[in-house]
C-alpha cells in the first residue's frame, strides 16, 4: 500500500525544487544518507550467519515469494582517488583479482543453497571500487557463474559502475552481451585542474565515448556521477563541467557533496584543505547545477539524483514505487538482497547483514566453508515502522498517516507524538506541512529532506552522535 497520498498508479506531477541559502544554511547539520534505516553503523556482531541463515529459510513464510536483487562488490582499483570513502584496494598485481574470483565462486555456493527453488533474480548491479577493473573474461566468468546459481528474470535491470578511463566500445559490447543492460559512469568534474587535485585525470572524450557505445549496444539507462565541493573547483570552473555534462545527455545524474574527512578517510589526507571551495562557494556550485539541470530537462528525484522524465527513477517515483537502498534509489522494493563480496550488505526479510570488511577476514571464513557475515541486525518492530515512514519522505517527499496506521496498527498522531512537536519547528521554518493527516516536504526543504527524516530516527540521541555522518548539505 502506498504511503504517500498518490495512488500507486497515478502519473502526477513530479517534484519540485526551491534553493533556500538561509534554510540550508541554518539546517545543514551532520546526518545519515538512509541508504537503511536503522543506518549500518547500528548493525551488531551477535547477527551472525546462523541468524542469516535462520531468516533466509523463511524469508517466504505465508505463501508470499519475493524476488532477489543482488549486489556485488569488486573492491579493486588501478589507482587511487583522492576523494573516495569507499572500501576499495589499491593494486595493479591482477592476480589478486582471480584469487577474489574464486572467492566470489565459493560464496555464491554457499548463497545459492539457501534460494534453491525460490532464486529469481530481478536486479543486479556491480559496485565497488572500480567492476571493470576485471578483464572482459573475467566478467564473463562472474556473470556465467551467477547465472548458473541464479535465475536471472529476462526483464530484469542489470547494471555495473565503469570507469571510463579504463572501459572501450569493446568492454561496452561485451557488457551489454553479458546481460547489462544500465550503466553509471563516474566523472566528478572534468575540469583539468580540478581533476589534478584529485588525481583523476579523464578527458570529455573518454566519457561520451563510453555512453555512446552504451546507447548503441541497447543500454536502458546511462548516469554519470559529479561531485561538487572538490578541491579547486568554483561555480566558474563547474558550469563548464555541467555544460559538456549535458551535452552528453545522460540518463541520470547523480550530484554527490564531497565530505571532507580526512580522519576517517587516508587518500583525503592528500588533499590540501586550503583548496577546499568555502561554505558560500560550495552552495552556488550546487544552486548553479540545480538551475542548470532543472533548465536541462532533469528532474530532481531526491538525495543528489536527478533523472529524465522517461527514467525508469523518474517513472517509479511518479507512481509512488520508489524505493531507496544500499545503492541509493531504485525501482526494486520488492525483492530481497543478496549482498557478495567483501563488505557488502544484504537485506533479507526484516534483517540486514553485512560482511566482512577485509579481505583476510572475508577469505578465512569462506576457507573454514562459513559465509563471511560480520555483523548484521534483525530489525524491531519500531525500527520496521520508522523505516517505511523514512522511506515515504525521502523517496516521495510526503506521508499519509493512514496507510501507515492500517499495516502497523497503530494511532499515528499517538506514536509520534514527540517527532510531531518537532516537525512544528520544521514547519515554521518552511521545511515541511502538517495537516490532520498528512505530512509533506516543501519545495524549500526537499534539498533537507535527510534533516525531516532524522527527526523520526530514534538513534539520534545527541548531536554528538550526529558527527559520525557527512553534512546534509
Amino acid at each position: 500500500m502506498p504511503l504517500s497520498r498518490r495512488p500507486a498508479a497515478c502519473e502526477c506531477a513530479p517534484p519540485m525544487l526551491e534553493f533556500d541559502a538561509e534554510l540550508i544554511r541554518r539546517f545543514d547539520v551532520s546526518g545519515p544518507r538512509y541508504t537503511s534505516y536503522p543506518t549500518a553503523d547500528r548493525f551488531v556482531e551477535a547477527y551472525d550467519e546462523a541468524a542469516y541463515r535462520t531468516w533466509a529459510a523463511k524469508r517466504n513464510i505465508g505463501g508470499i515469494r519475493r524476488p532477489l536483487s543482488i549486489y556485488v562488490h569488486i573492491p579493486f582499483c588501478d589507482t587511487v582517488c583522492f576523494y573516495c570513502a569507499c572500501n576499495r584496494i589499491i593494486t595493479r598485481n591482477r592476480r589478486h583479482a582471480e584469487d577474489y574470483l574464486a572467492y566470489l565462486r565459493r560464496e555464491l555456493d554457499l548463497q545459492a543453497a539457501l534460494f534453491a527453488g525460490d532464486n529469481e533474480v530481478r536486479q543486479l548491479h556491480f559496485g565497488g571500487g572500480t567492476p571493470t577493473y576485471l578483464s572482459d573474461e573475467q566478467l564473463w566468468r562472474l556473470m556465467a557463474d551467477i547465472r548458473a546459481r541464479f535465475a536471472l528474470a529476462p526483464q530484469g535491470e542489470y547494471s555495473i559502475e565503469v570507469d571510463p578511463r579504463k572501459v572501450g566500445p569493446d568492454t561496452v559490447r561485451a557488457l551489454a552481451k553479458m546481460g547489462f543492460n544500465r550503466m553509471s559512469l563516474g566523472v566528478q568534474d572534468l575540469d583539468p585542474q580540478v581533476q589534478r587535485a584529485v588525481n583523476r585525470i579523464q578527458s570529455e572524450a573518454q566519457t561520451a565515448a563510453v555512453v555512446e557505445a552504451a546507447r548503441a549496444h541497447g543500454f536502458r539507462s546511462v548516469g554519470l556521477d559529479l561531485i561538487y565541493g572538490l578541491p579547486k573547483q568554483s561555480a566558474a570552473s563547474f558550469a563548464r563541467t555541467l555544460e559538456r555534462v549535458i551535452a552528453v545527455d545522460p540518463d541520470r545524474i547523480a550530484l554527490y557533496n564531497y565530505a571532507h574527512l580526512p580522519q576517517r578517510f587516508k587518500p583525503q589526507r592528500r588533499i590540501d584543505a586550503a583548496d577546499l571551495p568555502g561554505p558560500e562557494e560550495k552552495l552556488k556550485i550546487l544552486k548553479l547545477a540545480i538551475d542548470e539541470l532543472t533548465a536541462a530537462g532533469y528532474l530532481y528525484i531526491g538525495m543528489d539524483h536527478f533523472a529524465k522524465p522517461d527514467d525508469e527513477l523518474a517513472i517509479a517515483q511518479r507512481q509512488g514505487r520508489l524505493h531507496r537502498n544500499f545503492q541509493g534509489y531504485s525501482t526494486h522494493a520488492e525483492c530481497d538482497l543478496v549482498g557478495l563480496g567483501v563488505s557488502a550488505i544484504g537485506k533479507i526479510g526484516p534483517t540486514y547483514a553485512q560482511n566482512h570488511r577485509s579481505l583476510r577476514e572475508y577469505y578465512e571464513a569462506l576457507d573454514h566453508g562459513r559465509l563471511p557475515i560480520m555483523r548484521g541486525l534483525e530489525l524491531s518492530a519500531d525500527d520496521l515502522l520508522r523505516r517505511a515512514v523514512i522511506q515515504a519522505l525521502i523517496c516521495h517527499f510526503e506521508l499519509s498517516f493512514e496507510p501507515i496506521e492500517s499495516s502497523y496498527l497503530i494511532d499515528f498522531r499517538r506514536y509520534f507524538q514527540r517527532e510531531l512537536e518537532a516537525l512544528k519547528e520544521l514547519e515554521r521554518w518552511g521545511l515541511v506541512t502538517l495537516e490532520d493527516d498528512w505530512i509533506g516536504v516543501t519545495p524549500r526543504g526537499r534539498l533537507l529532506v535527510r534533516h525531516v527524516c532524522m527527526v523520526f530516527d530514534k538513534y539520534l540521541q545527541s548531536d554528538l552522535q550526529r558527527t559520525r555522518y557527512s553534512k546534509v548539505i
